[in-house]
């Protein structure tokens, strides 16, 4: 760690490891309060997500997700340990959900307790629900969506942001024995195999992973007609890292699933033109 990380709190540090991404791009159009609690909670997300994906002993990672939920517990009976308070800002501000806390530190655990491996699509929605809609739902609050928008659009937008982050990181998560496409797309492509690198091997994969991006279209289209009936202002950072990520996923499809899979990045040109089309005009 460099001196510049240890002495910065988990806000501070997860904005610096966003720089230069959609989401940082998203948030930055956000009033000064409500940016810094997004902040916050990215924060919290990364520091769990970096539990989840480090190379350590499973009951190690078990026992330090164990510690967040009761940081976690502690900042909603009034006494948050101090790597949480700048998140108790956040959720006082905001009034965010204890349980949505929770659910994101589920679907860490989820990656842990054993390396997930083509889930079927109700274990993988779950988990969807979890890492990326959980997150959602807090993001709306400090966004100022109406409830049931709020939670259609956190539902909707999580799930299409994660299947098009597993469509993205395919090679990357094989990697470290991960495959998130789940067992009936691999059967609609009469793929058998489960081992991630037999499956990304296969000459099928494009069929398996045409089930996701259907799905991931599905979502798109369904957190667009949520946003065209909110307040324009409400959804101007979710408008973006839903552009951004459309985008991307039209990349990926226009880049084939064949190996080599080169990776697949947003151009900083890009997401200038994005930011201005949705924060200025």
């Amino acid at each position: 760690m460099t001196p510049l990380a240890a002495s910065e709190g988990p806000a501070a540090s997860a904005a610096r490891r966003a720089s230069g991404s959609s989401f940082y791009a998203a948030m930055r159009i956000l009033a000064r309060q409500r940016r810094n609690a997004i902040f916050e909670i990215y924060g919290f997300c990364r520091a769990v997500d970096d539990v989840a994906d480090s190379d350590g002993p499973r009951g190690l990672r078990l026992e330090q997700l164990a510690q967040w939920r009761a940081d976690v517990d502690a900042l909603y009976a009034g006494a948050p340990p101090p790597r949480l308070d700048g998140l108790a800002v956040a959720v006082r501000t905001f009034c965010l959900s204890r349980q949505d806390f929770l659910a994101i530190i589920d679907g860490m655990e989820m990656d842990i307790v054993s390396d997930i491996r083509a889930p079927d699509l109700v274990t993988l929605d779950l988990y969807c629900d979890r890492v990326a809609s959980a997150v959602g739902r807090l993001c709306v609050r400090v966004f100022g969506l109406e409830t049931a928008d709020g939670i259609a659009l956190a539902h909707h937008l999580g799930r299409a942001l994660q299947l098009t982050n597993i469509l993205r990181d395919l090679d990357e998560d094989a990697a470290i024995g991960r495959l998130y496409l789940p067992r009936e797309a691999l059967g609609a492509a009469a793929i058998v195999d489960t081992d991630p690198a037999g499956v990304l091997a296969s000459p099928a994969l494009g069929g398996a992973c045409a089930v996701v991006v259907e799905r991931a279209r599905r979502h798109f289209d369904k957190a667009d007609a949520v946003m065209r009936r909110c307040p324009r202002r409400s959804v101007r950072a979710p408008r973006i890292m839903a552009e951004a990520y459309k985008y991307m996923l039209e990349r990926l499809i226009a880049r084939g699933w064949s190996a080599p899979r080169q990776r697949v990045r947003l151009g900083r040109a890009y997401l200038i033109w994005v930011l201005v089309r949705h924060a200025v005009l």
